[in-house]
């Protein structure tokens, strides 16, 4: 049986992975620090079947704490480390960059050292299409330039990229960098739009919306995502990668709203703000690598996927 190591695994991606991990038969280690970035009961809630599973491990710590780290990865045997804890958000970065820098690059060149030290070969990366920044050429090819990032949280996760690819040309390690573009879905973070806008729309408040209304965002459902990651843990043919893990459709954000107002049956009433500094106009990826490499194939429309997200919201969150 492969033991898998995954950080960040009590959030909202890093949940519906072990899903899909146990259920494959992989024995899974988990390291979460339950951070009041949310609701810590939030992430609790999401293991809450974990913690019964005879192959499921819990480590609470932090990804800053080397010595946690080693202690963990000392005790067992991974066969592969899907790193996807992070500070994450661009508007939250610039309240706080310090922090990001600290988690998101010290914090990931530590799992680095320990995929080197304790000889882990193979490490997936959870990055984001935040690192394109403003990008005039559409769709986002993993070959466009990304030296002009326009947050700190994007600064971090280009960061962990370089840092990828030397460790895995150093030390041997195969190491796979996923751009995710904005992932939603059941147990999405309760400050992400769709969730925001779910909740404030139910409860009959108004909704903030930056700007015009006319941003437009590549939603990704979460089943796609995970699809993605089971794709890239199996891949093998080269030692690194970035790829992009995208819908490869793009979505208004008048258009999100309404979807979200036919879904719950119900109108937003919206509060028009001043745009946010940090907030790209636009994310789209090109997935033709993702398709090539592990054959994903994303096929999950935005109606969809926000009706199983409405559907989930009123089942759990509204109690």
């Amino acid at each position: 049986m492969k033991h898998i190591l995954v950080t960040g695994g009590a959030g909202f991606i890093g949940s519906h992975l072990v899903d899909r991990l146990l259920a494959d038969g992989y024995a899974v280690t988990t390291i979460d620090d339950f951070n009041d970035f949310y609701e810590p009961l939030v992430k609790r809630r999401n293991i809450e079947k974990h913690l019964s599973h005879p192959c499921y491990t819990l480590c609470e710590g932090d990804i800053r704490d080397r010595a946690f780290l080693q202690a963990v990865f000392k005790e067992n045997s991974f066969a592969a480390v899907v790193h996807l804890a992070a500070r994450a958000g661009v508007r939250p970065s610039l309240a706080e960059p310090v922090l990001y820098q600290e988690v998101n690059v010290a914090g990931t060149q530590n799992i680095f050292e320990c995929c080197r030290e304790f000889g882990v070969k193979k490490c997936l990366f959870a990055s984001s299409s935040s690192v394109y920044g403003i990008n005039s050429k559409i769709p986002f090819s993993e070959e466009d330039n990304i030296a002009q990032p326009i947050s700190p949280y994007a600064a971090t996760k280009a960061a962990g990229e370089l840092l990828a690819h030397v460790y895995s040309h150093l030390y041997n390690i195969q190491i796979i960098c996923l751009r995710f573009f904005t992932v939603y879905g059941p147990r999405q973070r309760p400050d992400l739009a769709i969730h925001k806008f779910t909740k404030l729309i139910e409860d009959g408040r108004p909704i903030p919306v930056f700007g015009k209304g006319d941003t437009q965002r590549d939603y990704t459902y979460i089943d796609d995502i995970i699809a993605g990651l089971a794709g890239a843990l199996h891949y093998s043919a080269t030692p690194f990668e970035i790829v992009n893990l995208g819908n490869s459709q793009i979505v208004a954000l008048r258009t999100l709203i309404q979807v979200i107002e036919q879904a719950l049956g119900k109108k937003a009433d919206i509060k028009w703000l001043p745009s946010q500094p940090g907030d790209v106009p636009i994310t789209y990826a090109d997935t033709t690598k993702a398709q090539r490499l592990f054959g994903f194939a994303p096929n999950t429309p935005i109606t969809e996927g926000v009706g199983k997200f409405v559907a989930w919201y009123r089942e759990i969150c509204k109690l």
